[in-house]
């Protein structure tokens, strides 16, 4: 049994994970008026060139994402008349510019949103900065990343889970103020957790909170507090969680780890989409509000036929027939921007439909210029 912990990294987020548990037991039984509201965040570690792929098979495999995906979230659309709308978090390292300008034609009639993925290693603070700087300048060029008062602004996945210089090998990052450091260069949110069985994975789980503590520690991201309505923060990155759990597996007792990873041999079933629901993650004071955040590498051909096929289709008729039938459930499908405004919206207490907040502080990036609102017959 202590072998298994160490083996899964259990022992790490155990503790947090029996904490929500408890926390949240009461939500199940609070009485509501109104119908809940889903909002569904699917963030893609995007990467062409996963597998040390040639340039042909990354521009394949965009080419095959700006072709087909229309065609499949064609049939699909939230409370709102939106479709599904996917956050391309793509990697720095691997920029080119045809591939940008694939997912800008994509952000451009509705289909999602482009954001910053990195992977890196044995670095220092000044060329994280530099190299940042520079990626940032370069999506800009395609229109990507929202503007405010005259400054990018982008939401972060870190490559290797391994944010703030995280492994104990040392591994995969190298930079400890890694937190503060995004924050300085217009970061205004983290979709990197959770990372089960990982050892990067912290102790907080399942929720929205702002890291707290000194900053530019190692692993900082474990000290936090939830994010609240009434009380909000202007000097640092919020963390957006998605779900973590342990779960039954189909026709067996034995739990698995539920870390809301998508894929093609671990598709998004109906049962998995109601464990990733019932984990509540929201801010508190506004559990109305049910952020489901949740993560593939949808590039790789075996992914991408999966999401942009079968798996894709299962995904969303599940969610527009179970999670918005008006009554009890309204689904909004949300780009990882949408999400970050929606929490910040729920902060200042706002409250009521949140299709209203999509764009309450950070504005949509100047390449999305057309969103469909009309269902599809």
């Amino acid at each position: 049994m202590i072998a298994k912990l160490k083996t899964k990294n259990l022992y790490t987020w155990l503790p947090g994970y029996a904490g929500h548990l408890v926390r949240h037991m009461g939500d199940r039984f609070r009485a509501r008026t109104g119908p809940r509201h889903l909002l569904f965040a699917l963030c893609d570690h995007y990467e062409p060139l996963w597998g040390d792929a040639t340039q042909a098979v990354g521009e394949a495999r965009v080419r095959a994402w700006e072709d087909r995906y229309p065609q499949m979230a064609a049939s699909f659309r939230d409370a709102d008349g939106r479709p599904p709308r996917h956050s391309y978090f793509f990697p720095g390292e691997q920029y080119d510019k045809g591939w940008l300008d694939r997912l800008a034609r994509l952000s451009e009639h509705g289909f999602g949103e482009v954001e910053l993925h990195l992977h890196h290693d044995g670095d220092t603070a000044e060329k994280l900065r530099r190299d940042i700087e520079q990626y940032l300048s370069l999506y800009a060029e395609h229109g990507h990343f929202s503007r405010l008062a005259g400054r990018v602004r982008y939401g972060f996945i870190h490559g290797n889970w391994c944010l703030a210089n995280a492994r104990s090998d040392g591994r995969w990052c190298g930079v400890d103020a890694e937190i503060p450091l995004l924050f300085d260069t217009g970061c205004y949110a983290d979709f990197t957790f959770p990372a089960a069985p990982d050892e990067c994975q912290p102790n907080i789980v399942n929720r929205i909170y702002w890291p707290e503590g000194d900053l530019s520690a190692k692993r900082a991201y474990e000290r936090g507090t939830s994010a609240r309505v009434g009380e909000s923060k202007i000097d640092r990155i919020l963390m957006i969680e998605g779900p973590l759990a342990l779960a039954r597996r189909p026709g067996s007792w034995r739990p698995r780890i539920e870390s809301a990873a998508v894929t093609a041999a671990d598709p998004a079933t109906p049962a998995r989409i109601r464990t990733w629901v019932d984990q509540s993650i929201h801010v508190e004071g506004r559990p109305e509000w049910v952020f489901v955040k949740v993560h593939t590498h949808g590039a790789p051909e075996t992914q991408a036929a999966s999401l942009l096929g079968d798996g894709g289709r299962m995904l969303h008729r599940e969610l527009t027939s179970r999670y918005n039938d008006g009554e009890n459930w309204a689904l909004h499908y949300v780009t990882a921007r949408e999400m970050y405004n929606i929490a910040r919206a729920a902060m200042a207490g706002e409250s009521g439909n949140p299709n209203a907040f999509r764009d309450y502080q950070l504005p949509p990036p100047p390449v999305c210029k057309m969103v469909p609102s009309s269902p599809t017959k």
